[in-house]
């Protein structure tokens, strides 16, 4: 098993460009069962769940190459789809897998997918996801673990989801596209995903309006085409990069994103006391002096990302001023705090809200990464801390950052990676 080793306290500086986005590009797989011929998706980032979710199309019967000529471009045909069950061992690794359920049905007029896994990082239940396929007219049945949905023709209705969810949003929505009628998606997710997820399916010939907004409106269509579409950069990817230059009180510029997409993490960074310069299609920081406190709350899209709690909390640690994260999305996302206090952290936990009081600095130990983003978060905190920290368990962060150790060398941090 791999571990990642980091000498702290050295300074970063540099420019860096980010991979496409996780988050995005699972979905946009996922969209690709529903169009009649090639959907070809570039700048692909090579991660682990990405590589899950290669598995869990070709599984299903999907043909998923990468191409020849170029390793982040990946073609997937669905035509060749002659089981539409999504096994376990697949689904287990992944709770995004969950996302081929709306377009099995939509498409194949029937799905079988396991419940999903993924992080341990709090509930994240489907029942959004099952809500709105059963009022599009799926019938629904769980069966020793796996949840089937059968639909010769969705029809289009109006859906309220109890909670903002992005993934149930993307779900239904890709499964209305081709129910027949108008499909209304009320107190649906704002994420950028969202939005791109959206603008691929109308290329594919789906008719969608409001996406990026809480109302959603999709007027079904009878078929949808396969289309070329090159994937965003990954938005907490650049959080990340950017904090390891806030805590090291480095000079870091961030390329291939959009930075209107990350105007709640500018925002913090900014009154944390760091400078932020935006460009068009980068992001720079550069940060000298200790952390200003700051209040953190964790909110849907447009607010600040659960994805980015635990990196900027790692940042928070070394300063001189006292401040309050609060976590509202999952109940157990606090799971890094323990290992940043066996860094020298000064964090106490009440309910929801970490109290945390900046330390000068932070010190060297052996560290268990818990989930993706936590182990971002150890990482951050070892680029700060005196002497050399072993992080294990990073098969995690190997989940959703390409490379990270590389990138980090790139602008100077004394770190490598062990087997």
């Amino acid at each position: 098993m791999d571990r990642i080793i980091v000498r702290g306290e050295a300074r970063l500086e540099g420019t860096v460009r980010v991979a496409g986005s996780k988050n995005a590009t699972l979905s946009l797989m996922a969209a690709a069962l529903l169009g009649r011929g090639e959907t070809v998706l570039e700048n692909v980032p090579k991660v682990r769940d990405v590589g899950h979710m290669v598995d869990l199309l070709r599984a299903l019967g999907a043909s998923v190459e990468w191409d020849a000529e170029d390793d982040r471009c990946l073609r997937i045909d669905p035509e060749s789809v002659a089981t539409p069950e999504a096994p376990y061992d697949l689904v287990r690794k992944m709770r995004a897998s969950f996302m081929v359920l709306g377009p099995l049905v939509a498409r194949f007029g029937c799905g079988r997918v396991s419940e999903p896994g993924g992080c341990a990082i709090g509930v994240r239940p489907i029942d959004q996801h099952l809500k709105g396929l059963a009022a599009l007219g799926a019938k629904i049945r769980l069966d020793a673990g796996v949840i089937e949905a059968f639909g010769a023709r969705l029809c289009g209705t109006q859906i309220h989801f109890d909670i903002t969810t992005v993934n149930g949003t993307q779900n239904v929505m890709m499964a209305a596209t081709l129910a027949q009628g108008e499909t209304i998606l009320d107190n649906a997710a704002r994420e950028p995903e969202v939005v791109e997820l959206a603008e691929m399916l109308c290329r594919m010939g789906a008719r969608i309006s409001g996406a990026g907004s809480d109302r959603i409106v999709i007027r079904g269509v009878s078929d949808l085409r396969g289309v070329r579409h090159e994937i965003s950069g990954d938005r907490i990817e650049a959080g990340t990069l950017l904090a390891a230059g806030m805590i090291t009180r480095g000079a870091v510029r961030v390329e291939g994103i959009d930075p209107t997409s990350m105007d709640s993490m500018v925002e913090k960074m900014r009154e944390t006391g760091a400078a932020i310069e935006v460009e068009t299609d980068a992001i720079s920081v550069v940060s000298q002096g200790a952390s200003r406190p700051i209040r953190v709350v964790t909110a849907p899209y447009p607010g600040f990302p659960t994805d980015m709690q635990a990196q900027l909390t790692a940042v928070l640690c070394v300063g001189e001023s006292s401040s309050v994260v609060t976590e509202t999305i999952f109940e157990n996302r606090f799971m890094h705090i323990p290992e940043l206090v066996r860094m020298g952290a000064d964090i106490s936990l009440d309910g929801r809200s970490a109290h945390v009081r900046g330390r000068p600095f932070l010190t060297a130990a052996p560290v268990m990464a818990t989930d993706l983003r936590a182990s971002a978060s150890l990482i951050l905190a070892a680029l700060a801390a005196r002497g050399e920290t072993a992080i294990s368990r990073v098969y995690h962060i190997d989940r959703g950052y390409e490379r990270i150790e590389e990138k980090l060398a790139s602008l100077g941090a004394e770190i490598r990676r062990e087997t």
